[in-house]
């Protein structure tokens, strides 16, 4: 479903801001943050995804949002996800205009908490990828990622054994985890 051009924000915030957000409180868990940035050309929406390179301690060469790890100095989480989406893909924080949040996920393999703030970023937009951090800029667009084709409720690692964890494909690109979740979510929330 397409969103007429002027009122696409406002109807993300809208519905954002209507539901329970579900918020993870576990000890042990670090909190972090993730971008989920998207923008508007020619009338198709478009959600902008990380491949992480290989030189990174925690989930090397997946396909992600930007964001990591909360810092003091941060404030809030929102602010943490605006950080590492300078840091990562050169999005500036005056340039996102926040829309709202999705509910926390929890990741038991890097220990954290992480919370996913849905933000518009303008169109065009000149990315300054950090080749240290990001291996390739994604820009998927929405009516793709819609196609069933592009949805499997399912997910095999690598010894073949199948969870009850969805993933997407988009072109040669596997978005499985947390950031298969943090998608799915968004997509049925505001798009389906």
């Amino acid at each position: 479903m397409l969103i007429k051009e002027k009122a696409w924000r406002q109807k993300i915030k809208q519905t954002l801001a209507s539901r329970q957000r579900e918020v993870v409180t576990r000890e042990g868990l670090r909190p972090s943050a993730v971008l989920v940035p998207i923008y508007e050309k020619d009338g198709e929406y478009y959600i902008v995804l990380t491949k992480r390179t290989q030189n990174l301690m925690h989930h090397k060469g997946q396909i992600s949002f930007p964001g990591g790890a909360y810092d003091k100095a941060d404030g809030d989480l929102a602010a943490t996800a605006l950080r590492e989406a300078f840091e990562e893909i050169g999005v500036r924080p005056d340039d996102v205009e926040l829309l709202g949040s999705l509910d926390d996920q929890a990741t038991y393999t890097s220990m954290f908490i992480i919370t996913p703030f849905v933000g518009a970023i303008p169109y065009p937009y000149e990315f300054r990828v950090s080749g240290r951090e990001v291996e390739e800029l994604i820009e998927a667009p929405v009516s793709t990622l819609l196609k069933p084709s592009s949805y499997n409720p399912e997910t095999q690692d690598e010894t073949g054994r199948s969870y009850d964890w969805g993933h997407f494909v988009y072109g040669n690109h596997k978005i499985t985890g947390i950031t298969a979740r943090i998608l799915k979510q968004l997509l049925d929330l505001v798009f389906v």
